[in-house]
């Protein structure tokens, strides 16, 4: 029977279903939040053991999600749905499916759970079930395996039928000894075979494989298999066999431990050691067990693959094996698609992206179905999913899986497409637009609403006719060209789909245009002048302006440039004013003016004249000894012509730039090459130019690169030739260096020449050092103290130089032959001590005398340890400072010259005297009677280990003066008053000690008044009739 249906019919039918089911929704999202389903739990693979399936026993796939309405669910085997009715040993307790009555041919395979609510469906992962089982051995007796001692052998396992992982041993003849592994034996936990490098006679008997199920938990023994030894002697030694190797590739899953079997027969037992082809060393997580048989990676990463070779290797050779380990990974979601809302005629990209390797592939479902593409609407590529034109039949629950053969994952997300009535409500017509006559005006249509419908206007209340000006634009929106004042008014957009008609009205106004009515081209002025640019407009008068300018092209922020602009226009103009212009002001000004309506702009070209810019391409043509010649380009004029060029140069040794004579004198302005003269020889010059024009000199150039002038012989010698002195028998010439800028070359040097007076040959010797300023000529027949006459001349590699003036030296003299006599020491005070002797004969003979010198030391001291004092020319006494009081002294002088000292005198001593009085004078009281000023203070006493007070000083003086004096051996004394500003008094006592200590300063301020009473304080000034009396009792002193 066929049935047809009407397509127009069945469309709208289905419309009106999901315009109900919008509704719904809408009604249920006032109490309760609607949610398309999300899984919160997943079912996992499950490994059952068969050896329970005699027990009645079952297992529970888990499958848990949230949703609103709440999800119902369905469960898929190998992509057949699970029919869960009754009597079935299939049941679904919520989401979970339980399986009883376990059936491991028909229950094996892949499960996955589908969870379903109004929204849509989505899968779960896949999730398998499979039967561990472990049966046992074939129960036939196993032949003997002979071998002779020394050679290898293999005892084969052979583990029966069996599903999940096994773990082998093996039992040497009876239970419960197992065989130990080491170097020379071991079990693969690959194959289950026994490796036994090399037999030896303990190891005859029998052997039993023993398996394990790692799931089960099930053992089985396997028959023994007896090893026996060969009587035909012992096996000779032979270089390693390798007998259990990994395979040629193996692929290791990222973050798995991986473990490596190797094991060589041989004679001698081979040793196995393991290595990265490429040379890498292994991490230290890298762990080789059982003798090194088995290389065990942990967490494999993918720097960790890579081929691997194991190395067997005993004294009769070597052998190798070589496998690859080749890293995967599962795939891995990192960019997941999101919910959408989307209107009906949309268009939807969902991004899915996904890591593994080998690189995973894109497949994407709908509600639990693939969802295949279609050339017009749905593409995938990429892992990107497009869907273009939607239609409420494309929402639903979409699932984005990334696979590689490693496995699959998942991504959800909800497309919803939604039908609406045309609204405004969110993006209403601008109120009001402004346009001026003759401009263009949109008027921007845009409602919501799906799917799209149709739009029209109105103005006022009449249809709006399209005509050349007038047009409704594709999209829905209004354009009008060159508006007129006839184009103001209310216009009204109206939408209308099958689903209603809304409408949103605005309004038109037409201004006036702004224009900018006086601004020039182009405007010149010179640097440090100020300038005004005007910008002045007619404009609607209802509409505020807005003024902007811009040099070349960039904003002008007033108050940010220097303070160089300022506006100064009124309320229809914005003229600006830049002061004191300087060259970087030349260039492009522009005045824009806005409005609400409209804007306008207008460009002057400032042209500003200034200093010329820098010459450039500053080059030496040639250089001589003392010239260089320059070329150079010009350099920008500033809009006024060049004058005039000027040449500065620089060398090491000059203190900046130096103007420097040319040829020709005056460089014109027409002039690019010039040539310096009067240069230094053999010196590094720099040279620079500046050009001038009739506004003034401009920067200068960059500096050429050096140059060095040419050498030549030197010309300028050495100056204050001077000498003497030294030791016996010396010649001693000084001199001050010829500075280097004036050695005019290289191998720059002195030659020295010298004659004693009234001879008539020169001798010279030669000093190769440019830096040196002395020479010493040593020869025994040089008297003392006898005239030479000398002369010092230069070189360099050019030749030699001129000598300069001769000039009269003498040479060393003799150290003073006799020791002064008469010599006296007397104590003047406790810190000063007179010293007088008898003079030797000045100057008469070659063993001159040019003063004394003395050395003192007191008694607790060594003569080593001296003090010394000089004098200079004929004098036969002198004080020595400085001393302590109450020491004895010793001393002795001896004359000295520019040899050296002579012998020394008898040794004289002399004791200090007491050291004055420690305690200042106290009480210090002051008071003024008409013109004086009256001091009175307390006897200084002498302790037994000071001398005695003799008399006082006092010393007064204002504040700018010197000191003035007056001593008195009394306790009191009379001053002038200070008319003019204020007195600083001191008062000490004083003996044949030497002076004591001062009081504290005493301020006597300039009284107007007659009488005053005061005394000493730490106060400076004190008022009329103010008495203050303050005992100094303290031991201190200034």
């Amino acid at each position: 029977m066929q049935v047809y249906f009407d397509p127009t019919k069945l469309k709208m039918m289905l419309l009106w279903k999901l315009l109900v089911l919008q509704s719904l929704m809408g009604c249920f999202a006032e109490s309760s939040v609607l949610q398309s389903p999300v899984f919160t739990k997943q079912p996992g693979s499950i490994v059952y053991p068969v050896e329970t399936l005699e027990k009645n026993r079952e297992v529970v796939f888990s499958c848990e999600a949230q949703g609103s309405p709440p999800p119902l669910y369905r469960w898929k085997l190998n992509g057949t749905e699970i029919n869960p009715k009754s009597g079935s040993h299939y049941s679904l307790s919520g989401g979970n499916l339980r399986i009883s009555h376990l059936n491991k041919d028909q229950d094996a395979g892949t499960y996955q759970c589908l969870a379903s609510n109004s929204f849509g469906t989505i899968v779960s992962r896949e999730a398998s079930l499979s039967f561990a089982y472990l049966e046992n051995f074939k129960t036939h007796r196993r032949s003997s395996v002979s071998v002779r001692e020394g050679q290898g052998v293999v005892l084969l396992c052979g583990p029966p039928p069996h599903s999940g992982d096994l773990t082998f041993s093996w039992i040497f003849n009876e239970y419960p000894t197992f065989v130990n592994q080491d170097n020379r034996r071991f079990i693969s936990q690959e194959t289950g075979n026994l490796y036994i490098a090399k037999v030896e006679p303990s190891d005859v008997g029998n052997y039993t494989c023993v398996i394990s199920n790692t799931v089960t938990k099930n053992r089985v023994q396997g028959p023994s298999t007896p090893l026996v030894l060969r009587s035909d002697g012992m096996m000779g030694e032979y270089e390693p066999k390798i007998e259990v190797q990994f395979p040629e590739i193996v692929h290791i899953a990222k973050g798995s431990t991986v473990k490596l079997e190797c094991f060589a027969l041989g004679n001698p037992v081979p040793s196995i050691s393991w290595r990265r082809v490429d040379g890498v060393p292994f991490p230290r997580k890298v762990d080789m067990r059982k003798a090194s048989v088995v290389l065990e990676i942990p967490y494999f990463q993918q720097e960790d693959a890579g081929m691997y070779e194991c190395v067997a290797e005993n004294s009769r050779g070597m052998n190798t094996v070589k496998g690859k380990l080749s890293f995967y990974a599962p795939p891995h979601i990192i960019e997941k698609p999101q919910d959408v809302q989307k209107l009906i005629d949309d268009s939807l990209v969902w991004e899915c992206k996904a890591t593994g390797k080998p690189k995973p592939s894109y497949r994407w479902m709908k509600n639990g179905e693939n969802l295949e593409p279609t050339v017009e609407r749905v593409q995938v590529a990429n892992g990107a999913l497009s869907i273009s034109r939607l239609t409420l039949s494309d929402t639903g629950m979409y699932q984005c899986v990334a696979g590689n053969k490693y496995g699959e994952v998942y991504s959800n997300a909800e497309l919803r497409v939604i039908a609406v009535a045309p609204d405004f409500s969110h993006n209403q017509l601008k109120s009001q637009t402004l346009v001026k006559v003759g401009g263009d005006v949109l008027i921007e249509c845009k409602p919501k609403m799906s799917p799209w419908g149709v739009i029209f206007w109105r103005k006022g209340s009449e249809p709006l006719r399209e005509n050349n000006r007038v047009t409704i634009l594709d999209s829905g929106s209004l354009r009008i060209w060159n508006a007129t004042k006839s184009d103001a008014g209310l216009y009204t957009c109206v939408a209308r789909n099958q689903f209603g008609v809304a409408s949103s009205t605005g309004s038109i106004t037409v201004k006036e245009p702004t224009i900018i009515t006086s601004l020039p081209s182009t405007l010149d002025v010179t640097v440090g002048e100020s300038v005004v640019l005007p910008c002045q407009v007619s404009h609607d008068p209802s509409l505020e302006l807005k003024f902007t300018w811009f040099f070349n092209e960039q904003l002008i922020r007033f108050g940010n440039h220097g303070g160089f602009f300022e506006k100064v226009g009124g309320h229809s103009a914005g003229d600006i004013m830049i002061r004191n212009i300087q060259l970087k002001h030349a260039g492009k000004y522009t005045c824009a003016v806005q409005t609400k309506v409209d804007s306008i702009s207008i460009a002057v070209d400032l042209v500003v004249r200034g200093p010329p810019g820098p010459p450039t391409s500053i080059n030496v043509e040639e250089i001589t000894d003392t010239t260089a010649s320059l070329s150079w380009r010009p350099g920008p004029d500033n809009h006024s012509p060049i004058t005039a060029y000027t040449i500065q140069a620089r060398t090491p040794f000059s203190l900046g730039w130096q103007a420097v004579t040319t040829v020709p004198e005056v460089v014109g302005g027409h002039r690019l090459t010039a040539t310096v003269i009067v240069l230094n020889p053999w010196v590094e010059y720099e040279f620079r130019v500046l050009a001038s024009n009739t506004i003034g000199t401009g920067e200068p150039s960059k500096p050429s690169k050096q140059a060095r002038t040419k050498g030549t012989t030197p010309k300028v010698t050495p100056a204050n030739v001077s000498g003497g002195g030294g030791t016996r028998s010396e010649l001693v010439i000084t001199w001050e260096p010829v500075p280097e800028e004036l050695q005019n070359g290289p191998g720059f040097g002195y030659v020295v020449a010298f004659r004693p007076h009234g001879a008539t040959g020169w001798m010279q010797a030669a000093v190769p050092s440019a830096e040196a300023s002395k020479y010493v000529f040593k020869n025994e027949s040089i008297q003392p103290f006898s005239p030479f006459h000398v002369k010092v001349g230069v070189y360099n590699n050019e030749g030699e130089g001129p000598f300069g003036p001769v000039t009269t030296i003498y040479s060393a003299e003799e150290e003073p032959g006799r020791a002064p006599t008469r010599v006296r020491a007397k104590s003047l005070s406790a810190s000063k001590i007179e010293v007088s002797w008898k003079a030797l004969p000045w100057n008469t003979s070659k063993k001159r005398v040019l003063g004394y010198e003395l050395k003192y030391w007191s008694r607790n001291e060594r003569e080593e340890m001296a003090s010394v004092q000089r004098t200079v020319g004929n004098q036969t006494s002198t004080i020595i400072h400085d001393v302590k009081g109450s020491i004895t002294y010793y001393i002795s002088v001896r004359a000295y010259n520019t040899a050296g000292t002579g012998p020394p005198s008898t040794i004289v001593n002399v004791t200090t005297k007491k050291p004055p009085p420690s305690q200042p004078p106290g009480k210090v009281m002051w008071n003024t009677s008409n013109s004086k000023i009256i001091l009175n203070w307390e006897q200084v006493k002498a302790l037994e280990n000071e001398s005695e007070v003799t008399g006082y000083k006092v010393l007064y003086k204002n504040r700018h003066s010197r000191p003035s004096i007056m001593e008195t051996n009394t306790t009191s004394v009379e001053l002038a008053l200070p008319t003019d500003e204020d007195y600083i008094i001191q008062i000490k006592s004083f003996g044949e000690g030497g002076e004591g200590s001062s009081s504290r300063q005493i301020t006597i301020p300039r009284i107007p008044g007659t009488n005053a009473v005061g005394s000493a304080s730490k106060v400076s000034t004190l008022s009329a009739l103010s008495t203050i009396a303050l005992s100094f009792t303290a031991r201190t002193s200034l």
